[in-house]
């Protein structure tokens, strides 16, 4: 192969084209293969228009830097909205759950709480007690435990007057 060939890279600009492409496609990401394939875009017609091999680096080097400050800003954006990974225990941020024993409070002071089917060991959020019943909002997850903040206080039942 002749890499001194202006035909040899007419064919090698393109190739790297696809290459970046299909890695752009295949790969999650933020847009990060597409200015490189862009640049060897620009560098492939300018190879099948007769221009000299300086001019077609350039114009790869140009096309994928002046690409890429154009794309990233739409890469940061689209970054923002996607919504954070919730796997695992993450899955519970965000969620409701039933308060089954007292969480007192202070430090590392846990009780019980009810998501779902599973059981939680919980501590607050503010570091004020939550009575058993109340409804709370997991905030994070801290190792194997959740921590919470009040949402309702718990609805206190009348008490039996005596007659």
């Amino acid at each position: 192969m002749d890499f001194s060939s202006p035909e040899t890279w007419r064919w090698i600009w393109l190739v790297v084209t696809l290459v970046f492409l299909v890695g752009e496609l295949s790969v999650a990401g933020s847009f990060f293969l597409i200015p490189f394939a862009v640049g060897a875009l620009l560098a492939g017609v300018s190879a099948f228009a007769g221009a000299p091999l300086p001019l077609e680096w350039g114009l790869f080097l140009a096309g994928s830097v002046l690409s890429f400050a154009a794309l990233r800003p739409l890469s940061g954006r689209l970054d923002r909205r996607t919504p954070l990974s919730r796997v695992g225990a993450n899955r519970w941020v965000g969620r409701e759950g039933y308060v089954l024993t007292d969480i007192p409070g202070g430090a590392a002071s846990t009780g019980r709480i009810r998501l779902d089917r599973e059981e939680w060991r919980a501590e607050s959020l503010t570091g004020h007690p939550i009575r058993a019943g109340s409804t709370v909002l997991v905030s994070r997850v801290d190792g194997t435990r959740l921590v919470v903040m009040l949402l309702d206080e718990p609805l206190s039942l009348p008490t039996e007057r005596a007659e």
